[in-house]
């Protein structure tokens, strides 16, 4: 007898806004396979990250809840800020050579990743959860090799698709680390920092390409995806979280990274007409009934 599954209404808002935040999260990687060949990742992500903090700050001066206080110890977001900068560096690298989809399911590994670094932190996790990231892990790495043992046995990887594997580590790193440097800060305040201090390493580790950029000739679509990545994929996106963490479990949040390549696919069908492989069906397959693991767990919300 199959059990009914029943849904408050505000669990059902919680999965509405994960599902949109999956979709704002592959938009992020279609827009940015189409511009990757035109400008340089540190010049890209410097931008990116120099409008959110603007927009972040407004944010917290408008609401009037910007605190000194909340910056102390700057070196908490110089770490959070360069965890996240390889990242997007590495993935708008990875898109010159790599599809937006095949990274896509890549980017499904994070929460594999990131069950790593929680066992040094000592951070329990249910066997459901684990063995749902596994399976999602494994479909992630069937896409990954096409599905052949002996791509896997001489680990035959694309060089896009390795270089956003290492940026992935710095994704997991990131989400693992905000609560661990938070000393009482709001959540807006965390994420101005880290975007403050994210962006002073740009300028350092990527002073060239910033100063070669000619800003003003960039093409509309540049500017379009620079955007889109400050405003949507960084405010935005993170209400989307904050207002579901408050309604579904961590593991039902976490779970809607498994969504994001399914809208990737959805949008290279609809822009370039290109179906996924074979492989890639069977691969998604497998994260989608990972997703539905994670998603059906009874757990609730702790707030």
């Amino acid at each position: 007898m199959i059990k009914k599954i029943s849904l408050e209404p505000s669990e059902v808002l919680g999965h509405g806004a994960m599902l949109l935040f999956s979709l704002c999260v592959s938009v992020s990687y279609i827009l940015g396979a189409l511009v990757a060949n035109d400008i340089e990742p540190g010049a890209i992500t410097a931008a990116r990250f120099l409008i959110g903090a603007i927009v972040m700050g407004a944010l917290l001066f408008f609401s009037r809840t910007l605190n000194g206080k909340n910056f102390k110890k700057p070196w908490r977001f110089l770490i959070l800020g360069l965890s996240i900068v390889v990242y997007f560096v590495l993935m708008f690298e990875a898109l010159k050579t790599a599809s937006s989809l095949s990274l896509a399911v890549i980017f499904t590994l994070t929460p594999f990743i990131a069950l790593f670094f929680e066992y040094f932190l000592n951070k329990t996790v249910t066997l459901r959860a684990f063995l749902a990231i596994s399976l999602g892990a494994l479909g992630a790495i069937w896409v990954i090799f096409e599905g052949n043992i002996e791509n896997l046995l001489a680990f035959k990887v694309g060089y896009g698709e390795l270089l956003f594997f290492w940026g992935c580590v710095g994704h997991a790193l990131y989400a693992i680390l905000i609560p661990v440097l938070n000393h009482g800060e709001n959540a807006a305040s965390q994420t101005f920092g880290t975007l403050s201090a994210g962006f002073l390493l740009l300028i350092l580790f990527f002073t060239n390409d910033i100063i070669k950029t000619s800003w003003v000739s960039l093409s509309p679509l540049i500017w379009i995806t620079i955007i889109y990545l400050a405003t949507i994929a960084t405010a935005f996106t993170f209400f989307l979280i904050q207002f579901a963490a408050k309604r579904i479990s961590a593991s039902k949040v976490m779970a809607y990274t498994y969504a994001v390549p399914f809208w990737v696919a959805l949008g290279e069908i609809a822009i370039n007409s290109r179906f996924p492989s074979s492989n890639i069906i069977f691969g998604g397959v497998i994260i989608a009934f990972a997703l539905l693991m994670l998603i059906s767990d009874n757990t609730k919300a702790k707030i």
